[in-house]
């Protein structure tokens, strides 16, 4: 009975899985560590779940997430409030690091990041201080301020003014990290999901004597 179950389980949870890594469905898989936990619309989640379009990601000082979407990745840094749009992210407060080849862009208050190209692209946007900065660590994106626009390469950095103008410096290297690479593909997140559920349930529904007997403390 209870391998059943276990089965089950598996068997509900795959699913789940590829449509929030499906291209067209604009859904993600949330994944959460740290003191704390990660909120989603007002709830504690488990450390992993789906999101979809309209949902509110928040972290605590002491959390992390990870946001895995088709062809993007995004890293929601801790004490930080972001409503996740499909290919766009609403930063309320905080700050977060998007990467993606399929031209995610990212908010907050009156300024927006867009990827110059559907090439992979880097950045990172924060608000803090009443400030808003956006910093390029790969590929060229566009700053729009309100009133002004700002092309920025990897290692530049602007900041919105309140006159909604972009104030641009270089830095001295780039200010965002890699973000993991082929880890955070969906594709092999889903596959590597699938094969995981596929071969637990097979050792759990036709073996007369299971593996999970064979594990000892």
């Amino acid at each position: 009975m209870l391998r059943n179950v276990i089965c089950w389980i598996l068997i509900s949870v795959t699913p789940a899985s590829l449509i929030a890594a499906d291209t067209d469905s604009g859904a993600a898989i949330l994944n959460g560590r740290g003191k704390g936990g990660v909120w989603l619309n007002g709830k504690l989640v488990p450390r992993t779940s789906a999101v979809f379009p309209g949902d509110f990601i928040q972290t605590q000082p002491e959390s992390l997430a990870t946001l895995d979407a088709s062809g993007s990745g995004i890293i929601v840094f801790p004490d930080s409030l972001v409503k996740f749009e499909g290919n766009a992210v609403s930063l309320e407060h905080g700050s977060v690091n998007v990467a993606t080849s399929k031209g995610m862009v990212a908010r907050a208050r009156a300024v927006s990041v867009t990827p110059a190209s559907n090439t992979w692209t880097e950045f990172e946007i924060w608000d803090a201080n009443g400030k808003v900065q956006v910093a390029a660590g790969q590929g060229n994106v566009i700053v729009s301020c309100g009133k002004g626009t700002v092309n920025l390469s990897a290692g530049e950095q602007a900041t919105a003014d309140e006159s909604g103008h972009c104030k641009k410096r270089r830095m001295g290297a780039p200010p965002v990290p890699g973000s993991g690479g082929i880890l955070m593909d969906p594709y092999v997140l889903g596959g590597g999901l699938i094969g995981g559920g596929v071969i637990v349930c097979l050792l759990l529904c036709t073996s007369s004597n299971p593996f999970l007997s064979q594990w000892k403390p």
